[in-house]
């Protein structure tokens, strides 16, 4: 798609008219008095979690924003692989891929040989490796991304809408109140013919704080952040340009010799993009005077770090200022020993970092994407509430991880060429070299929990090699036996809390009638000591808690579906419809075989179960009847 070619409007860029673009203001209610989780701030953590609980619809949920309205522009623009495929669990992953920039390549550029006080082009790489996910790295406006979570809020049962204007004065938490513990107050700027606060109170079961850097709720419940102190300031400007820069819709990294280092994210519509301007370091114990930085200033210093190219802004859409600090807070909830947690931290109020590797909202959204279906399990008691410990266990991990690369990344980003006159710079190569080997980590699939958190052990994970437990689901192509469908397999986890169990017939038992799986099925469906047995309740869809799909090792026109078990083809809902999208067979494309692609065992198949995150929880054989019930045993109620 093609937009912003007669300037910069914030919305839905499908409307041609901008005025219709424009949203209605949001409604002026009271908060609720009780409510089951508490989210505050609309960034996208707390968007990712309202729309993840919204899904239930008696689950009630309230999230609240300092803000008068939704976001319209600027803020993060970065959307990894692993977001993309997250995004799918939702139903918007085709829109935003339609809407937005695609990061195809990276350019690297240096002080040129024949003169250093002009740049020259290093190399382009492929910026995402083949078959690291079906999903492209995309560049888009963070609000677009809002929008579309506010959208799923809206449709899904529980029907959730912001609150807006609202400041968080205090969190109290009364351990010894089992139903409420959590005591939230709020001011509220009103109206009455006169400007008037009102304070508000809130009694929660959960409260989540996704309220940035300078989190109200992080201090409330007494965690801190800790790291590095801030010591580089970056400019950054959403920008309509006119140039003679050739790689202008390139992502492009540019070094010079002695005006800094500039980043270049061409953004969505063909024509704006967004600059990241490396400007003075700062002291020890130095803050920027943002009252210096003009966006004349700015525009200034990314022409002398271009030179001999040179940019003709015709718009500004959107500019800012930041200072780098990587920082990590001591704990990601208020759990302490003998007590478990009632108020949780993600986003930006429990990690900071720079922005350039493009990892705040897709890190903030993991967050929330690995509590969500942990709270809605807990409160329609379906698990235990120490399922909530494992929250901070996994994702505080994580963090750390994002931190320290991110250490190393700014670093070598912000320090200046090596020369003859500056021995101790920086050798563009190796940055490129250090951006390629990191390339999976920045596209969120090198994620890795720990097996020990929700799982058993790795002892068959030899089944499936290219299926890493403790990591996300890696799709792959299938063609649906029903109705003939190509599709990538990892689709059909949604965002609805559900486990998913993918069991993939084994060659051997396909030629002896499918023998095994039926055995398999027969068990799922009939011994009480079966999952799905024990943890359906009475009146509920068979796959409600936990879904099973099936994978043949054969063309989809080979299979009977008379013959497969009714498991794989249960009668749902209200009026006992079959549901015909459990089985699946091997791509037409032969190269694209998913037995081939994911390392499954071809000979004896397996069974791979998926937690509602998408992440790998699981392997085993597909007789390994008491393993799979004593992996549900720890973790469903």
């Amino acid at each position: 798609m093609q937009f912003h070619l007669n300037g910069f409007f914030p919305g839905d860029p499908r409307f041609a008219d901008p005025q219709d673009r424009v949203v209605a203001p949001p409604l002026k209610r009271p908060l609720p008095e009780y409510v089951d989780v508490m989210i505050v701030g609309c960034g996208p953590a707390g968007l990712n979690l309202a729309a993840q609980l919204s899904k239930f619809a008696d689950i009630k949920t309230c999230i609240v924003d300092y803000k008068d309205d939704r976001l319209l522009v600027g803020q993060a623009d970065g959307i990894a692989c692993r977001t993309m495929e997250m995004f799918q669990a939702y139903g918007f992953a085709d829109q935003i891929a339609q809407e937005a920039y695609w990061v195809n390549e990276t350019a690297f550029w240096k002080p040129s040989a024949d003169n250093g006080e002009h740049i020259a082009r290093s190399s382009k790489i492929q910026d995402v490796e083949d078959d690291l996910s079906e999903f492209p790295h995309v560049i888009i406006n963070q609000a677009r991304v809002h929008d579309h979570f506010l959208e799923v809020m809206r449709q899904n049962p529980a029907k959730i809408e912001p609150y807006y204007s609202r400041k968080l004065v205090s969190v109290e938490v009364d351990q010894e109140s089992k139903d409420y513990p959590v005591t939230l107050t709020f001011e509220r700027v009103v109206n009455n013919s006169q400007y008037m606060i009102e304070h508000e109170v809130v009694h929660a079961k959960y409260a989540v704080g996704c309220d940035g850097a300078r989190s109200s709720v992080r201090q409330s419940i007494g965690r801190e952040l800790v790291g590095d102190s801030i010591n580089q300031a970056w400019g950054v400007m959403d920008v309509l340009v006119e140039t003679d820069y050739p790689d202008i819709r390139l992502k492009s990294a540019i070094h010079s010799n002695h005006e800094g280092n500039m980043l270049i994210i061409p953004r969505e519509g063909g024509y704006m993009v967004r600059l990241y301007i490396e400007l003075d370091k700062l002291a020890p114990n130095e803050r920027i005077d943002r009252n210096s930085i003009t966006p004349e200033y700015l525009i200034k210093a990314a022409n002398r770090i271009m030179q001999p190219y040179t940019l003709n802004v015709k718009q500004v859409a959107w500019w800012s200022v930041y200072e780098i600090g990587q920082r990590l807070t001591t704990a990601f909830d208020d759990s302490e020993e003998g007590q478990l947690p009632r108020v949780f931290l993600a986003g930006d109020a429990c990690h900071t970092h720079s922005p350039k590797a493009g990892q705040g909202l897709n890190t903030s959204v993991n967050d929330t994407w690995n509590l969500g279906w942990k709270l809605a399990h807990v409160l329609t008691g379906r698990a235990a509430p120490e399922l909530l410990l494992t929250y901070s266990q996994e994702r505080q991990h994580v963090a750390q991880q994002l931190i320290d690369f991110d250490r190393e990344f700014s670093k070598m980003f912000s320090t200046k060429p090596k020369s003859v006159t500056n021995p101790d710079g920086i050798d563009p190569a190796e940055f490129q070299r250090y951006f390629q080997q990191f390339g999976r980590f920045t596209a969120g699939t090198a994620i890795r929990y720990e097996v020990e958190v929700l799982g058993l052990d790795d002892q068959h994970q030899a089944l499936a090699e290219g299926e890493t437990i403790g990591m996300r689901f890696h799709s792959a192509p299938v063609v649906r036996v029903a109705d003939a469908k190509p599709m990538q397999l990892g689709h059909c986890v949604e965002a609805d809390a559900r486990w998913h169990l993918f069991v993939f017939a084994g060659e051997q038992d396909l030629a002896n009638g499918l023998a095994d799986l039926n055995q398999l099925c027969d068990y799922l469906v009939h011994e009480p000591a079966s999952p799905i047995v024990r943890y359906t309740r009475a009146g509920e869809d068979i796959d409600s808690i936990i879904d099973v799909r099936a994978i043949l090792p054969c063309a989809h026109r080979d299979v009977d579906l008379t013959q497969v078990h009714s498991l794989l083809q249960p009668l749902k809902g209200k009026l006992g419809l079959r549901d015909y999208e459990k089985l699946f067979a091997l791509s037409a494309d032969q190269t694209k075989d998913i037995y081939t692609l994911r390392g499954i065992d071809r000979k004896g198949g397996c069974i791979i179960v998926v937690r509602p995150d998408q992440y790998v929880a699981d392997i085993m054989p597909l007789d390994n009847l008491t393993r799979l019930q004593t992996f549900f045993d720890k973790v469903l109620l």
